[in-house]
C-alpha cells in the first residue's frame, strides 16, 4: 500500500483537502470498478465526464477523490485533490503507484499515421534475435518476451499501460517499444512515460472524426516530441514534408532517416520483387523478407533506433535480414498459382502504398483483385478517396463491408462509391456480405493473379451493432480458394 502523496509526486495541484497520508488500495477512473479504498479520478473524457460519477464512486466505498472541479458538497471522511488537468494527472499517478516502470528500461514510442505496429514489431523481434528481454506494445499484441497479452486498444489506458510495463520490468526486459497512437498522446495516456526515444513515420489523413482537423491531427503527433526529455532521441522521416514540424521546440537529439533525402539515416531500394526486397543502407547491401518502399522505411526506422539504442551496425543489420514482421501487414498467401495479400491499409494513404507495391513486383498481364470497405462511426471523408485509389491501380475492385459498427453498410459502400471515376465503374463491384466478396474475388482470380484484400489485416472479427462476430481475412480466403479448387 503506498500513500496518497508519494502518488501525487509530479502532478500538478490546485488544491487539497483531507489526509494525504491516507492508503490508497488502486487507482480507478471508471466507477464502475472502484473498491473500498481506491482513489477515484475523475477524467474528462469525449463521451462521459468522469465528474459526473463521483457520488457513485464514494457510494462504492472510495476514499480519495481527484477532479479538476470540486463538488458541490464536501464528506469529512473523504479526501479530496483538486488538479490542474485529470488525464494527465492519471498517467503520472500511474506511473508512480508502479514505480516508475519506464525508468528501468529502454522504452521506444513510435507514431505516425502508417508504419507504426510494423516499426515497433520488427524492433521487438530484431532485439529478441540479439538476445534481450523485451517488451512489446501493439494494436495486434503485447508481449513480455514470448508471453502474448491480447491487446485492446493500440495504446492501452494510463493504468494498464503503466502495470504492463511493470510487468515487463518484473521480467527482466531492458527494452520495450510501444506503439503512441494520436488519441493516446491527446489524452495524456502517455504522461508519466520516460522515453528513451520516439519515431516518427509519416502522416496523412486519418482520424479526422475525433481530431475534426488536420492541423489538430498533426499537432497531436508532435506533442509527443514537444515532451520528450534532453537524453532521449528523436528520430523522423526526413522524406515526410512534415517532419521537420515535429521536431520544432523538441529538446531531445534530433535524427532523420529518409530514402530520398540527405538523412543521418539513408538507404536505396535495390531490388523490390513477389519474394523481398534489397536494400543498401548506410552502404551495406543486404536482403530483407519483406516487400515494398513502405517496408523499405520500416525497416531503416528500425535500424535508426536500434543505433541510437547503442547496437552495432553490422549485427543489426544481419539480425533484421530474419525478422518476418507483423501480421497483418502484407501477409502473402500463396495457393493454386494465386497469391493473396491482406493488410492492415486502412487509410488512403496506406492503400496507395500497398498498391503500388504490388504493382512494382508485378511480372506481367496478372490482375490485381481489391477488396476493401472502410470502418463505420470512422472519418467519413476518407471513404470515397479510398474506392478512387483501389479503382486507380486495381483491374477489378470489390466494395465490402469492414466493420460497419453502428452504420448501415450499403451507405458506407455508396459513400465510398461516390469517389469512383465513371470509368471504373464497370470495373467495380459492391458485395456488402465481406466473406462474399473474398469469395467472389477468388472466382475471378486466375492463375498469377494477384487479390490484396485489405482494411482488416490483423482482426479476427466483424463488428457489426456493437457485436464482434468471428471473422479472420486470412483463414477465410484459405477457405475460398481451398473450396473453389476442390470443386
Amino acid at each position: 500500500m503506498k500513500a496518497l502523496k508519494d502518488i501525487l509526486y509530479k502532478v500538478s495541484l490546485t488544491s487539497t483537502i483531507g489526509d494525504m497520508d491516507v492508503e490508497v488500495k488502486d487507482l480507478v477512473f471508471d466507477s464502475r470498478k472502484v473498491q473500498a479504498g481506491s482513489v477515484f479520478i475523475a477524467v474528462r473524457g469525449t463521451q462521459v465526464d468522469g465528474h459526473d460519477f463521483i457520488a457513485a464512486a464514494l457510494e462504492k466505498g472510495a476514499k480519495s477523490i481527484v477532479c479538476e472541479t470540486l463538488p458541490d458538497q464536501l464528506l469529512e471522511h473523504v479526501t479530496y485533490v483538486q488538479v490542474v488537468d485529470s488525464s494527465r494527472a492519471l498517467g503520472v499517478m500511474a506511473a508512480n503507484y508502479f514505480e516508475n516502470p519506464s525508468e528501468k528500461m529502454k522504452l521506444v514510442a513510435v507514431t505516425g499515421t502508417n508504419g507504426k505496429t510494423s516499426t515497433v514489431t520488427l524492433l521487438y523481434q530484431l532485439f529478441r534475435e540479439m538476445g534481450y528481454n523485451v517488451g512489446l506494445v501493439s494494436t495486434v499484441e503485447n508481449k513480455i518476451n514470448d508471453t502474448v497479452i491480447p491487446a485492446t486498444h493500440t495504446t492501452p489506458d494510463a493504468i494498464a499501460l503503466q502495470s504492463l510495463l511493470k510487468q515487463m520490468v518484473e521480467a527482466g526486459c531492458t527494452h520495450a517499444f510501444m506503439e503512441a497512437s494520436s488519441h493516446a498522446i491527446v489524452q495524456e495516456r502517455m504522461a508519466g512515460l520516460h522515453l528513451a526515444g520516439a519515431v516518427f513515420t509519416n502522416i496523412s489523413h486519418d482520424h479526422l472524426d475525433y481530431h475534426s482537423t488536420f492541423d489538430a491531427y498533426i499537432n497531436a503527433k508532435k506533442k509527443l516530441f514537444d515532451e520528450l526529455p534532453k537524453d532521449a532521441f528523436a528520430l523522423v522521416n526526413a522524406d515526410d514534408k512534415r517532419a521537420l514540424v515535429m521536431l520544432q521546440n523538441c529538446r531531445a537529439t534530433k535524427q532523420t532517416y529518409a530514402l530520398k533525402y540527405p538523412a543521418d539515416f539513408k538507404a536505396k531500394v535495390l531490388s523490390n520483387t513477389i519474394e523481398g526486397l534489397e536494400l543498401d543502407i548506410n552502404n551495406k547491401q543486404i536482403w530483407f523478407r519483406m516487400i515494398g518502399e513502405f517496408n523499405a522505411y520500416n525497416l531503416l526506422a528500425v535500424f535508426g533506433v536500434a543505433v541510437l539504442l547503442g547496437e552495432d551496425e553490422e549485427e543489426v543489420l544481419m539480425q533484421l535480414s530474419k525478422v518476418k514482421g507483423a501480421q497483418g501487414r502484407f501477409d502473402r498467401i500463396s495457393m493454386y498459382g494465386i497469391t493473396a495479400i491482406v493488410d492492415y491499409a486502412h487509410t488512403p494513404d496506406a492503400l496507395e502504398n500497398v498498391l503500388k507495391t504490388i504493382q512494382g513486383v508485378r511480372t506481367g498481364g496478372e490482375q490485381v483483385i481489391t477488396v476493401v470497405g472502410c470502418g463505420g462511426n470512422r472519418d467519413r471523408t476518407k471513404r470515397p478517396i479510398m474506392a478512387k485509389i483501389a479503382t486507380q491501380f486495381s483491374d477489378k475492385v470489390i466494395l465490402t463491408s469492414d466493420n460497419p459498427r453502428d452504420e448501415e453498410p450499403m451507405a458506407i459502400l455508396r459513400e465510398m462509391e461516390a469517389g469512383i471515376n465513371p470509368v471504373d465503374f464497370k470495373k467495380t463491384m459492391i458485395i456488402e456480405d465481406r466473406r462474399e466478396a473474398i469469395k467472389t474475388a477468388g472466382i475471378l482470380a486466375k492463375k498469377g493473379d494477384i487479390i490484396l484484400i485489405a482494411g482488416k489485416g490483423h482482426e479476427t472479427y466483424q463488428e457489426i451493432k456493437g457485436v464482434k462476430y468471428p471473422f479472420d481475412d486470412r483463414e477465410v480466403v484459405k477457405e475460398v480458394l481451398n473450396l473453389l479448387n476442390k470443386n
